[in-house]
């Protein structure tokens, strides 16, 4: 599948459900235009690919999207690609061999882990891999060659463990990722713990995956059970953000308690917002959890 200007909603849905009980994973190191402005994302027939992919690809245990977070630096974010930023995909940024974030890293609170890239877009520091043709490169770069390595790694987790779901794949990459000596060379985005323990950054995600790690943790991996979709509540009254000032939302669930979608085990939250604004970069959005992750 080849990019602009001759992309459409149905060439994108059918590459991501092309033969879904075949392939296993597919990787997609493309997305909205790193611009800076734009809010984009899978368009109805490409969402609704990906969404039967995950529910029924791979004989039901889901196939696996793997999205590259973006390379439009940090003028850009990647919270506001529909592609990455989506629930069902694996979203992945790169790193560079010192452990600093690369120049072209996007910010976001949706980026999973990170694999190994180059720092430039120098021809001499470029990934080495496959080329077209039959031809290798060495010049391979951003965060394209980072989210191939990631499909790569999670091949071998699924060589190990023949069972393991698309769920499965995202608890392993959150668990066995490591922090290292990872950090923002500018030294805007910390390391931060989440209500259970676990690190995690929003340049990094929960750090550089270890394909050593999930390997060995897929072999002994208990699949995890059934997921359960609850709709905790809406806010339905228009509001409108004063300048320089700030609104805050709250919903209050009791997780669907009593009901058969009752969820015990929080995985993903997914917040539908309409908002009108001139300029994207205008509004910050914040969503806190009850234990104070931010």
């Amino acid at each position: 599948m080849l990019d602009q200007p001759y992309m459409t909603d149905l060439i994108e849905a059918n590459s991501m459900g092309h033969e879904p009980n075949l392939i296993d994973i597919y990787s997609a190191s493309w997305g909205p235009t790193d611009d800076g402005k734009t809010v984009d994302g899978p368009r109805n027939a490409t969402m609704r690919a990906i969404v039967k992919g995950v529910n029924e690809g791979r004989n039901g245990l889901g196939n696996i999207y793997v999205w590259a977070s973006g390379d439009g630096g940090e003028d850009d974010d990647c919270n506001c690609d529909g592609y990455a930023a989506s629930m069902w995909t694996v979203s992945i940024n790169s790193a560079i061999n010192d452990g600093q974030n690369a120049h072209y890293d996007e910010s976001c609170s949706s980026t999973l882990a990170s694999t190994f890239s180059n720092g430039a877009k120098d021809p001499n520091t470029g990934v080495a891999t496959t080329d077209l043709y039959g031809k290798c490169t060495t010049t391979h770069s951003g965060t394209s060659a980072a989210a191939p390595e990631a499909a790569g790694v999670f091949a071998l987790a699924l060589e190990a463990n023949i069972k393991l779901s698309w769920r499965d794949i995202q608890h392993l990459t959150v668990l066995t990722s490591k922090r290292n000596s990872l950090f923002d060379a500018k030294g805007r985005f910390h390391w931060t713990m989440n209500g259970v323990g676990l690190e995690f950054n929003h340049l990094f995600g929960f750090g550089v995956l270890d394909a050593g790690a999930m390997v060995a943790l897929a072999k002994q991996w208990k699949t995890v059970p059934p997921r359960y979709h609850c709709e905790a509540g809406t806010v339905a009254e228009l509001q409108q953000i004063p300048t320089q000032g700030s609104v805050i939302l709250k919903i209050n669930t009791n997780a669907c308690k009593g009901d058969n979608t009752e969820v015990r085990y929080l995985e993903h939250v997914q917040a539908v917002i309409s908002l009108n604004s001139t300029r994207r970069g205008d509004v910050e959005l914040f969503l806190t959890s009850p234990m104070g992750t931010k």
